[in-house]
């Protein structure tokens, strides 16, 4: 192939480079050669070469929920590009721009049943915003730049299905455009913000619910809730946007929040959502009247029924209605919702004590001391279940720390891989996964990914042997914990095997200089805790049912001969109950 020769595949890396994109997450394969060998010739773009490329999505929906910009992710024909799908349900809904390369087999050869023959666009349309197969070379570069801008307003995954000969192909075109995501300003129009300052100035009590649309509107929201004398709780997502600086803070609700945020939404006569797709109908107030902001119209009344749907940004919303919001006087509710926080927030930082050396170290615990000793614009990622439990009840936001996790695809093994695309986008920013042994061992290759890119990640992994969120649901559920049993390796000498800073934590006692000299180390660390495993983490209410379900938990465990596990289950957690 001769030097000057303009492909398919270079015009995609001109295409990307004159959109600022600076990285590509990938495994390379024959029908990425194209794209692959155009990269290489392309020293502005790094090739951010992964052992998974579930990992590769995942880094790339980090990068783009820090940055706020495109991030790439490829992945060869077949099986190679199929592995990306977990990455990209969890890019897709949590609403973050990424654009996926999925290489195909031979155009020739499509339909015939081909070696690694699959359906990407039908694989990937449930999702992605958008997703087109290139058959002919005269459709480049404009479906990439439909892809793109697609991708970049809708706020997704778009992907870009190519044959290996395609891309290889001369380029049609040479056009490179650049795609900037328009900054439009969103607001109800007046007599829905009328309705909406008339229902929420009626209201002797109300309550904010803010989520991840509140990013950016941090003052108008506390203007609002002053004006409201709203206490203000949050969604997960919400967290880093909404919690900081924040005296109306409740905290969160849901199955990883607060009995405060709970009862400030449970008690409340109008319930402002703000910005958030907060999922679990049974937290929501049964008697209230509810506003919904959000800037998608589809969304509201999905999660709950509601009196008014307002379509606008959190923050042009609450800017218009502020001037219409008669300053209530009377704030019981705001007081009596902060002294209840107060009351909740004292008994979380209670459990966050240290247990006698010998005894399994309280999850709670960890997570009040890699707080305590991380920076204050570290990236913090966790693993679904209980990380993320740990992650929302002890890591404190300032407006410069971020938290990024499956919030709402709630993959496994996510941790590791955010990292990735976090410490690649932020080279010299503390980066910290907070990592399940259960995730953490599902993509455990990654922690090469760390080694060969150079990416300084800090793991700390909550080792309790066991898949301990689901032992949760299990006893919840009144079922005796099966098939939930992990085998673990020392992962601190596994760490050292592969040229990761290694430490071991079996005491408390050791716990605060072994999380120091992690955070320390000029390099990729891992830290190996070993954490209580029948910790409960209790959600803000508890139902007959699911109190139901732990008493046929204790009956059908004493009745399988296995009653040692309640002894040491409430050992665990007896201070929790006293």
């Amino acid at each position: 192939m001769s030097a000057a020769r303009n492909t398919v595949a270079k015009n995609i890396v001109s295409t990307l480079k004159a959109n600022n994109v600076q990285r590509v997450y990938g495994i390379p394969g024959d029908s990425l050669n194209g794209f692959t060998d155009a990269l290489r010739e392309e020293e502005s773009i790094r090739w951010v070469h992964v052992r998974h490329e579930e990992a590769a999505a995942l880094a790339a929906a980090a990068e783009a929920g820090l940055t706020d910009e495109l991030a790439v992710c490829a992945g060869s024909c077949g099986p190679g590009n199929l592995h990306l799908i977990n990455g990209l349900y969890d890019a897709n809904k949590s609403r973050v721009p990424v654009l996926a390369i999925a290489a195909h087999i031979p155009s020739e050869e499509i339909g015939s049943q081909y070696f690694q023959e699959t359906h990407p666009q039908e694989l990937f349309r449930e999702c992605s915003v958008y997703v087109e197969h290139v058959a002919h070379p005269s459709q480049m570069p404009r479906v990439l730049e439909i892809a793109m801008r697609t991708a970049v307003e809708k706020r997704g995954v778009a992907v870009v299905v190519i044959p290996g000969d395609v891309a290889l192909a001369e380029a049609q075109s040479d056009r490179t455009s650049v795609i900037r995501a328009a900054r439009p300003e969103i607001r109800p129009n007046p007599r829905e913000l009328a309705e909406a300052a008339e229902i929420l100035n009626a209201a002797g009590k109300v309550t904010i619910l803010a989520g991840a649309g509140s990013a950016g509107a941090h003052a108008e929201v506390m203007a609002l809730a002053d004006a409201l004398g709203a206490p203000i709780v949050h969604a997960m997502r919400g967290k880093e946007h909404i919690e900081y600086d924040n005296p109306f803070d409740v905290g969160m609700t849901g199955l990883l929040g607060f009995s405060s945020g709970y009862r400030a939404m449970e008690s409340c006569e109008a319930l402002l959502m703000l910005g958030t797709d907060f999922p679990y109908q049974q937290f929501y107030p049964e008697n209230a009247k509810i506003i919904q902001v959000d800037i998608r119209g589809e969304q509201l009344g999905r999660r709950s029924r509601i009196d008014l749907g307002l379509v606008g940004t959190v923050r042009d919303t609450a800017a218009s209605l502020l001037p219409l919001i008669e300053r209530k006087v009377k704030r019981t509710h705001l007081s009596t919702s902060l002294k209840h926080y107060a009351k909740s927030r004292a008994k979380l930082d209670d459990l966050a004590s240290p247990a006698k050396d010998g005894q399994p170290i309280h999850p709670q615990f960890v997570g009040r001391l890699v707080d305590e000793l991380a920076g204050p614009d570290t990236v913090f990622t966790c693993d679904v279940g209980s990380p993320t439990v740990w992650a929302a009840r002890y890591l404190s936001m300032n407006g410069r720390r971020r938290l990024l996790g499956s919030f709402n695809h709630g993959t496994m093994a996510n941790a590791l891989s955010h990292g990735i695309g976090a410490a690649a986008a932020y080279p010299g920013r503390q980066v910290v996964a907070l990592a399940g042994d259960g995730g953490l061992t599902m993509l455990l290759g990654e922690l090469i990914t760390l080694v060969q890119n150079k990416l300084p990640v800090k793991v700390v992994v909550f080792n309790n042997s066991s898949l301990n969120f689901v032992e949760l649901e299990m006893k919840a559920a009144g079922f005796v914990n099966f098939g939930t049993e992990l085998e673990n390796p020392d992962f601190a000498k596994l760490a050292e095997s592969l040229g990761i800073r290694g430490i071991r934590v079996d005491n408390s006692s050791g716990l605060k200089a072994g999380l120091a000299e992690a955070f320390a180390y000029d390099g990729p660390a891992l830290i190996d805790v070993r954490t209580a495993r029948q910790e409960l983490s209790i959600p803000p209410a508890i139902s007959a049912e699911q109190v139901k379900g732990f008493t046929l938990y204790a009956i059908r465990t004493v009745l399988s001969g296995r009653g040692d596990q309640l002894i040491d289950l409430a050992k665990t957690n007896i201070r929790q109950i006293f």
